[in-house]
C-alpha cells in the first residue's frame, strides 16, 4: 500500500502533520499522535514511512477537505533545483549536451502547498509552470556515490517551479526569477521511497487550464536521481529534509508558438503517478 503524508493546517488552526488515507486526514503532530514537530522532523527521526495503521487509526482525524495543505517540507534547509534536466527541454531550449547538471537554489519562504495561489508579480509580464518531481533527503548526505544514492531518499512529491521568466533571464543567474514569494509549489504529499516499484516508469504530466502542456516518463531524465545526488552532494552537504527538485519536461509556455505563458485564473495542475495532483491557481499580484 501506498502511504501519502501532507503536513497541513487542520480545521482547527494547528500546523501539524499526518497520513492520509482516502479523504481522510490523520493528525500525527502535536495536535494528534505528537510523534514529531512536523514532517521534516519525521524524517530526521527516522518516523516517516514506518507509521502502521494500528497507530494512525486511532489518531484525530479530519476530511481532507477541510484542511488547508502546506509545502509537505515546511523548512526545509536547502532547495537544490535542477535546470533543464530532460532531453525535451534541451532541446526547446537549445542546452544540449550538458556536461553538468544546471544548479539554482529556491529559498524555503518562496513555497507554497497544493491549492495555494501561485502569485504572479505585477513586475512580470513572462509567468511560466514547470512540472517537476521533488525528492527529500533521508539523513546526512556528503560525497554520496551514485551507487549509494537511493539510500538517501526519504521519498518524492510534485513540484511546481513556477518561473518569472523576465528576471529569470535578466542574467546568466537565475535566482531572481526562481524566489518570488508563492511560486514553488509542493505537494499535495510526500510518498515514501520505499512504496515506489519502478520509478522511471512514473509518467510527470502538466497540464493548463485542463490542456496537457508536458508529458515524461521519469526515466527520461538525463541526469538521473543517483547522479544528480552525487554531484550536488560533492559541493554541498545536504540534512534529512533537504529538498531536490529534479528538472522539467519540454513544453514550457515560454517556447510555445503562440505563447503558453500563463494568465491570472489559470488552473495548473502537475500529477506524477503515485503522487497525487498538485493543482495551483495563478493570481496576479498589484
Amino acid at each position: 500500500m501506498t502511504m501519502r503524508y501532507a503536513s497541513y493546517i487542520s480545521p482547527a488552526g494547528a500546523r501539524t502533520w499526518g497520513v492520509v488515507e482516502g479523504d481522510t486526514v490523520y493528525d500525527l503532530g502535536p495536535s494528534g499522535l505528537n510523534l514529531a514537530a512536523n514532517l521534516g522532523d519525521a524524517v530526521r527521526d527516522g518516523v516517516f514511512g514506518n507509521v502502521q495503521p494500528e497507530q494512525y487509526s486511532s489518531a484525530p482525524a479530519a476530511a481532507e477537505a477541510e484542511i488547508t495543505f502546506l509545502p509537505p517540507v515546511t523548512e526545509p534547509g536547502k532547495i537544490i533545483c535542477i535546470g533543464v534536466n530532460y532531453r525535451s527541454h534541451q532541446e526547446e531550449t537549445g542546452k544540449v549536451e550538458q556536461k553538468a547538471p544546471t544548479v539554482f537554489t529556491r529559498f524555503a519562504d518562496t513555497q507554497m502547498g497544493h491549492l495555494a495561489p501561485a502569485l504572479m508579480p505585477a513586475s512580470t509580464t513572462q509567468y511560466d509552470y514547470e512540472g517537476e518531481m521533488a525528492l527529500v533527503i533521508s539523513k546526512d548526505a556528503w560525497h554520496v556515490s551514485k551507487e549509494d544514492a537511493f539510500d538517501y531518499v526519504a521519498g518524492y512529491g510534485a513540484y511546481n517551479d513556477f518561473s518569472v521568466r523576465d528576471w529569470q533571464r535578466n542574467a546568466s543567474q537565475w535566482i531572481p526569477g526562481k524566489n518570488f514569494p508563492g511560486t514553488g509549489a509542493f505537494g499535495p504529499y510526500l510518498v515514501p521511497a520505499s512504496d515506489i516499484e519502478d520509478l522511471d516508469s512514473m509518467v510527470l504530466e502538466t497540464r493548463v487550464n485542463g490542456e496537457v502542456r508536458q508529458k515524461a516518463a521519469l526515466g527520461d531524465l538525463y541526469f538521473s536521481i543517483p547522479e544528480l545526488i552525487e554531484y550536488v552532494t560533492g559541493f554541498t552537504k545536504l540534512s534529512a529534509g533537504d529538498v531536490i527538485v529534479t528538472g522539467t519536461p519540454g513544453g514550457v509556455g515560454l517556447f510555445m508558438e503562440p505563447s503558453g505563458l500563463l494568465s491570472d485564473g489559470d488552473v495548473v495542475e502537475v500529477e506524477v503517478s503515485g503522487l497525487g495532483v498538485l493543482r495551483n491557481t495563478v493570481q496576479r499580484c498589484e
